[in-house]
């Protein structure tokens, strides 16, 4: 009886793994699936990896930021690296970008979890090119000995990226993104957000950014929009000038709830987020309540939303 019923939870949970994994690796071409694939910051959290998040929209899949932990993330969900058709940086803060070395290089290989068959498309802000230029002679030894060794595509491992200012930055099978510039600081300029719009229906990503009027203005409609957050205890703040600094980069809950309050979403959800000094999701909460009535969410690691024609639902 003990062994059947060992057998039968095993086997269930398989099932679970593989029907949750369908959704995410083979998208209806009217879909439009939002994953947050990490929602943490540069401390090395086991459960909040570094940013980056998946759209899934008119069968396509894009990624905004690739930071550390992004390509496990996707193994989870088993979605090939191979199948990420283009990547969007919103800034180049190392905690943002760390994760391009390993989706580019290990999207190259020809495991069943990689096979990259077309160059690496990469779109961010001035600098993005210089990047790959400098990953490309870092990685030099790496891509000319696969090459050699495993008769690897040149084409595949190639890289296609594109400096970004604001506006429409890209443009193809009905699936629209916005670069929307946000201001995350006077020296970190230029960075982004992004308003991605198909079918009629509109998410916003913020970008690390202070309260902006530019992103209220651009995210009018918006159905979901995916914020950063920072909430940093006073006492903290009172004796490190690091944190103080940090925060000067950052929206509080309370410049939150004014942008949602503005663009009145169907739903808003945190990301990369930002907490010290012993503060806690429910300090979010807490503080963007007292005036922001709306759905709200703070978000966590493979995290799901479908954004539908009328309403925004989390996946299950």
């Amino acid at each position: 009886m003990f062994l059947r019923k060992a057998f039968v939870s095993v086997l269930a949970a398989v099932l679970l793994l593989s029907v949750s994994a369908v959704p995410t690796s083979a998208m209806d071409k009217k879909g439009f699936k939002v994953t947050l694939l990490g929602t943490g910051t540069p401390f090395p959290s086991m459960t909040r990896f570094g940013p980056g998040i998946l759209i899934q929209a008119g069968g396509q899949n894009l990624l905004f930021d690739s930071g550390r932990g992004v390509t496990q993330r996707l193994f989870q969900l088993k979605m090939p690296f191979g199948k990420i058709n283009h990547v969007f940086l919103t800034h180049l803060h190392s905690d943002h970008v760390v994760g391009i070395p390993d989706l580019w290089l290990s999207g190259w290989l020809g495991a069943p979890w990689a096979r990259r068959k077309v160059p690496f498309a990469i779109t961010g802000p001035e600098g993005t090119t210089n990047l790959m230029k400098g990953l490309e002679m870092a990685y030099a030894w790496d891509i000319k000995t696969r090459i050699e060794d495993q008769n690897l595509s040149k084409v595949a491992i190639s890289t296609a990226p594109t400096d970004m200012k604001e506006g429409v930055v890209y443009n193809k099978g009905g699936v629209k993104v916005s670069a929307i510039k946000v201001n995350h600081g006077a020296k970190i300029n230029p960075a982004f957000g992004f308003r991605i719009d198909y079918d009629g229906r509109t998410v916003v990503l913020s970008g690390d950014t202070k309260y902006t009027e530019n992103l209220v203005k651009n995210s009018k409609g918006a159905d979901l929009i995916i914020h950063s957050v920072a909430s940093i205890a006073p006492k903290l703040l009172k004796k490190s000038k690091i944190m103080r600094a940090i925060l000067s980069h950052h929206s509080e809950p309370e410049d939150t709830a004014k942008v949602f309050n503005a663009i009145k979403p169907k739903l808003a959800v945190y990301s990369h987020i930002v907490l010290y000094g012993g503060q806690k999701p429910a300090d979010l909460m807490r503080r963007a309540r007292k005036t922001y009535s709306g759905p709200l969410v703070v978000g966590k690691d493979l995290m799901s939303f479908v954004v539908g024609p009328n309403s925004v639902e989390m996946a299950k």
